[in-house]
Formats: structure tokens, C-alpha cells, sequence
């Protein structure tokens, strides 16, 4: 009986003395500084994939890092070259580009998305011309066309017209892609379904 009323609170409750209290100010003490914390956080994040500035401050906003340490910690991984959104913005472009056929309407539209300044957007898609718009969109049409052969081709026209509007390809350039896939089969053409993706 002595010995229990001689122990520490910490050990009648079967923690070791040796433990840091779970509330308090030496617990409080133990909580890392925030800007090691959002140091982990971008190191982390940058570890995964390449991210925009944006993309990380964003980040950081959720894990409630005060405004102004975020600044300071995205300032010097900007300085040393491990956050630079020119480049990023240019890998995302190449890669969503041939990887997806995305349009430069649609890199565009993601770039900001992805916060994205629009200088450097613009000079990201500077390496994406009207040529290779065009041999993206081609073959998309050429893929999607293979994919609905056998179905009327109304069908197969509103079909390939929906996968190359969601990637933001203009109708124009669509219809004439489509006439010209389509007449290279030997199939029969609606000018006008052509011209509006309903067949």
C-alpha cells in the first residue's frame, strides 16, 4: 500500500515516468517549429512529383503553416531551384500533350489550375505549335474511328467529336480531321453531320 502511494501519477497509470506528458507546456515545447514542418511538407510533396509554387503554398494552407513562414520556405527552395514553375509548366505540357493529346486550349486551362502565372503558361505552350496540335488531333481521330468501326457513322462522328471537345480541340478543325479519316475509309460523309458532330 506505502509503495503505490509513493509512486509517480505516471506510473500508477502504467506510462513510464521517463514518457513526455501527453498535455502541458513541456508537451506543447515538444511540437516542432513550423517552419521544419513546412520544410517536410515541400520536401515530401517535391519527392512525389515535380509541383507549382501554388500548388505547394496550397498545400502547406491546409496543414495550417502561418502565411508568412510558408513564404519564406517557398522563397528559398525557389532560390536553390527546387520549386521553378517555367519548367514545370513545360514538363506538364510536354508530357500532357503526348501522353493525353490534350490541346493547348486544354494545357492552358490546366496550367492554371494548377496556378500557373499566365507569362509562364504561355511561354510554356510556345512549344506546342499549330502542327503538332494538328498530328495530336489526326491521331485521336484515327484512334477513336479504329475504336467505333462497325457502328453507323453518325455514332462513330458524335463519339469522336465528344473525345476531342473534351480535350479541348476546336470544332473546325475536328470536322475536317473527321472528313478526311472518313473519306480515306471509303465511307459515306454527311458534310453537315461532319461539320456538326451529330451525324
Amino acid at each position: 500500500m506505502g509503495e503505490l502511494t509513493g509512486r509517480p501519477a505516471a506510473r500508477r497509470r502504467g506510462r513510464p515516468v521517463s514518457e513526455p506528458p501527453e498535455d502541458g507546456p513541456t508537451a506543447q515545447d515538444a511540437e516542432p517549429d513550423p517552419e521544419s514542418v513546412a520544410r517536410a511538407i515541400v520536401l515530401r510533396r517535391l519527392t512525389g512529383a515535380p509541383q507549382s509554387r501554388a500548388q505547394l503554398a496550397d498545400a502547406l494552407a491546409r496543414r495550417d503553416v502561418p502565411e508568412g513562414v510558408a513564404s519564406r520556405v517557398l522563397d528559398r527552395f525557389t532560390a536553390v531551384g527546387l520549386i521553378d514553375d517555367q519548367e514545370y509548366a513545360r514538363i506538364l505540357v510536354r508530357s500532357r500533350h503526348t501522353e493525353r493529346g490534350l490541346s493547348r486550349r486544354a494545357l492552358g486551362v490546366e496550367l492554371r489550375r494548377k496556378g500557373i502565372d499566365d507569362e509562364i503558361a504561355a511561354v510554356a505552350l510556345e512549344d506546342v505549335d499549330d502542327a503538332d496540335e494538328e498530328r495530336a488531333a489526326r491521331d485521336l481521330v484515327q484512334r477513336r474511328l479504329r475504336s467505333t468501326a462497325g457502328l453507323e457513322t453518325a455514332v462513330r462522328i458524335r463519339r469522336t467529336y465528344g473525345a476531342l471537345g473534351r480535350r479541348g480541340y476546336a470544332s473546325g478543325l475536328v470536322a475536317r480531321l473527321v472528313r478526311e479519316e472518313l473519306a480515306r475509309e471509303g465511307a459515306d460523309v454527311d458534310p453537315e453531320g461532319a461539320d456538326d458532330g451529330r451525324g
